[in-house]
């Protein structure tokens, strides 16, 4: 089962391709930008493989920012 709360590891990498940001596996261990961000060196493999899975499920959805 995927973790998808705000802030999760899947959150992180569907908003990081929603905004066009580069590959760039990170989470937040509770409210995004409002706790402790865990990035790449500290994060499991499960986590990694879930971040992934956000930004892959994001860009084949093709769901992005419209910049006006």
């Amino acid at each position: 089962m995927v973790d998808k709360r705000h802030g999760s590891p899947y959150d992180r990498g569907a908003a990081d391709s929603y905004y066009r940001r580069d590959f760039s596996p990170h989470y937040y261990l509770g409210d995004t930008y409002r706790s402790e961000v865990i990035t790449l060196v500290a994060m499991t493999g499960k986590e990694l493989e879930e971040y992934a899975q956000g930004y892959k499920d994001n860009e084949a959805a093709g769901n992005f920012k419209e910049w006006e």
